[in-house]
């Protein structure tokens, strides 16, 4: 069994202070909802998006423009094609939820062609760690192309598409203190690349599955090979879509002669890793 010190941050609800030193307020009007009356013969009560009476207020702070909900400050951006969003900060954060799980949240970014055993090695892993009482969570690829990016197709711009959006997830779980095991063919350095970039530095461990291309052909699983080279699978990686190796990957996993190591062994070697750079401890 173990046991988990929790850590009660301290929570303060005083209205005295905002934390920015806000400029003259404008008036801004504020959302709201209104329902409308049942229309043709529906059973559920419409909503429109109206805009209220009530005012809220924009304080200019250094040139730019930042919300202010009652006595709380935030500032306002505009992120991707969304506009005029606010990042709402909680008085939890990763520190609390680090050391209330004795841990530090991570991505272990696992790489490598369909058959490398990317998918082995991450449970692997995860049980190894659950062992020692830490906390993780697996994204596979191929799990994640049930639900979150099941509108994805495996063209090059769907499968940027697939690793930034898995990127953005494992992110989320960093930020929760949670160890984040992503195995994922991710065949374009530009795209592992990008994710490692949404993370502060060290916090992106990328382990290359270097096995070459005949002992996965070889192995086949999921006998995608053997459809790829029948041409009944288009643009297959390794076969007829490129896989890109990292170049400078925090670990390599090769074969030994004409085998691999265990899964265990592989897993052991990743918890060193882990261990070495206090992961492992908040």
């Amino acid at each position: 069994m173990v046991t988990l010190n929790t850590v009660r941050p301290s929570i303060s609800c005083s209205s005295s202070s905002s934390g920015f030193d806000t400029g003259p307020s404008v008036p801004v009007p504020k959302v709201g909802f209104v329902k409308l009356p049942r229309s043709n013969g529906c059973n559920h009560a419409r909503l429109s998006l109206v805009q209220a009476t009530e005012e809220s207020t924009v304080a200019t702070t250094n040139g730019r423009a930042a919300a202010v909900s009652g006595e709380n400050a935030h500032q306002m951006a505009a992120n991707g094609k969304a506009g005029n969003i606010v990042w709402h900060k909680s008085s939890v954060d990763k520190v609390h939820r680090q050391e209330l799980l004795q841990q530090k949240g991570c991505v272990i970014w696992i790489t490598g062609l369909s058959g490398s055993g990317k998918s082995t090695l991450a449970c692997a892993l995860c049980h190894a760690l659950y062992s020692k009482g830490k906390l993780t969570y697996i994204l596979d690829g191929d799990n994640v192309r049930h639900g979150l990016n099941c509108d994805l197709t495996f063209k090059a711009e769907d499968r940027a598409e697939n690793i930034r959006r898995i990127g953005e997830v494992a992110k989320l779980f960093v930020d929760a203190g949670i160890i984040c095991i992503v195995s994922v063919i991710s065949p374009y350095r530009r795209d592992r690349d990008a994710c490692r970039a949404l993370l502060p530095d060290g916090d992106f461990i990328e382990v290359f599955m270097d096995v070459p291309i005949e002992i996965c052909e070889a192995r086949d699983p999921k006998g995608l090979y053997k459809l790829a080279r029948a041409g009944k699978i288009k643009g297959f990686t390794g076969i007829d879509d490129p896989y890109e190796p990292p170049l400078n990957c925090e670990l390599a996993l090769p074969p030994k002669g004409n085998s691999c190591a265990s899964p265990c062994e592989m897993a052991e070697t990743v918890i060193s890793y882990l261990e070495e750079k206090g992961y492992l401890h908040a």
